[in-house]
């Protein structure tokens, strides 16, 4: 599994060492082109308070992992069959998209470019930022964040979870923390997955319907509920809707266990989710991609943990898969029932909620591969499609 960090991530002078690796400089100066800034310098001689800058600082992030991507494998597609599943965390979802197909590089460039200015100048409105609590019972942490008005916008798991607000609020949460907690305040310029985001979720919306998607290649797992998604177009949606959403790691990491990863990268500005998984997930072989240094390392996981798939061509049938671990409800159980692309097939209910399956593809039933009441796993196929009868 590969995983791309968010915002945070970043450190003065960490593409330095990536840029003496063959074509990564013309690469990134590809992508600043698109971005409309120099990447390069900033991931290399720009200080730390100008890649805090929110503008900056997510464009450099997605850049950053996606071309350092291309070092793990010689050609993209090399990655979708080697590799089982992928997320990425807050802004690092653009990357994830990116690399499983969903966008273009471009695409994901220009999303991620007006991502950053539609968030700072949110952020420039009220002044807000963000402060990790650390340790402390998970129910003191809820009730502190309420007392002070304080959103939990990122909930990572191993005793982690973000704090957002104004300046403020987070300033009372520093004197007045939970008990056995400690405060520490991140290097963002902003409320980020919080409701003072909303000006840059309209301006992202309008975008979106613009932007032209393909399915996910491998699967991808989102930041709102670590639901395995299927369709390129709830993919972007969700990336819409994420900015002024919480992030919610724990449920992703959770998935990444029920879905049986054994093997797990971060890709540049690598680090943070690391550090996460290496206590979430026991067992999990576990490698930080800071500098090419790190490559053969890498490579070697790379071939040992990720299931190499063969090239089969169009496929004759498609699958629909469980976006969560639960008890499946099918809706539509004759074969040969024509299907149209999103259509609901099936439920999923889980100890939390119901989870609506849509098709992402139309086509024929051609069989149900679990029976009504089945548990079922993040990812794993529920039914076939014949992909022939596809509604255009």
């Amino acid at each position: 599994m590969i995983v791309a960090p968010g915002q945070g991530s970043q450190s003065p002078g960490f593409l330095s060492s990536w840029l003496e690796l063959p074509g990564f400089r013309d690469r990134m100066d590809w992508l600043s082109a698109v971005a409309g800034m120099d990447l390069v310098a900033h991931g290399t001689t720009s200080d730390a308070e100008t890649i805090k800058d929110t503008a900056v600082a997510q464009p450099l992030i997605v850049a950053s992992g996606l071309v350092s991507l291309l070092s793990l494998f010689a050609h993209p597609a090399d990655g979708f069959r080697a590799v089982g599943a992928g997320g990425g965390h807050s802004v690092g979802e653009i990357t994830a998209a990116a690399a499983a197909g969903v966008l273009t590089a471009e695409q994901a460039m220009v999303f991620v470019r007006e991502r950053g200015r539609g968030m700072a100048e949110a952020a420039a409105a009220t002044p807000t930022g963000m402060s990790a609590v650390l340790g402390g019972d998970p129910d003191e942490v809820t009730a502190a964040l309420e007392r002070h008005g304080l959103t939990p916008a990122n909930i990572n798991g191993a005793g982690q979870v973000v704090a957002a607000g104004t300046v403020e609020q987070l300033q009372a949460l520093r004197e007045d923390p939970p008990p056995r907690a400690r405060v520490m305040p991140l290097p963002v310029a902003g409320a980020f997955h919080t409701h003072h985001m909303a000006p840059a979720v309209d301006r992202l919306a309008r975008y979106a319907r613009a932007i032209s998607t393909h399915e996910p290649r491998l699967q991808l797992v989102s930041n709102a509920d670590g639901a395995v998604l299927q369709g390129g177009r709830e993919v972007l949606g969700r990336l819409v809707a994420q900015v002024s959403n919480p992030v919610r790691w724990d449920l992703c990491q959770q998935t990444f266990a029920d879905l049986g990863v054994t093997g797990l990268i971060e890709i540049p500005p690598a680090g943070t989710l690391a550090g996460l998984a290496k206590r979430a997930l026991p067992g999990v072989e576990v490698l930080a991609l800071k500098t090419p240094d790190d490559l053969d390392a890498a490579h070697r996981m790379i071939r040992e943990h990720g299931p190499v798939a063969e090239e089969t061509g169009d496929p004759s049938w498609r699958l629909v898969v469980s976006p969560v671990k639960g008890t499946v409800t099918a809706h539509v159980t004759e074969p040969g029932h024509r299907v149209g692309p999103g259509d609901t097939v099936a439920t999923i209910t889980t100890l939390r909620d119901s989870h609506p399956v849509p098709a992402p593809h139309g086509g024929r039933l051609i069989e149900w591969l679990v029976e009504d009441g089945d548990p079922v796993s993040p990812g794993q196929p529920l039914l076939r499609l014949h992909p022939q009868e596809d509604y255009q």
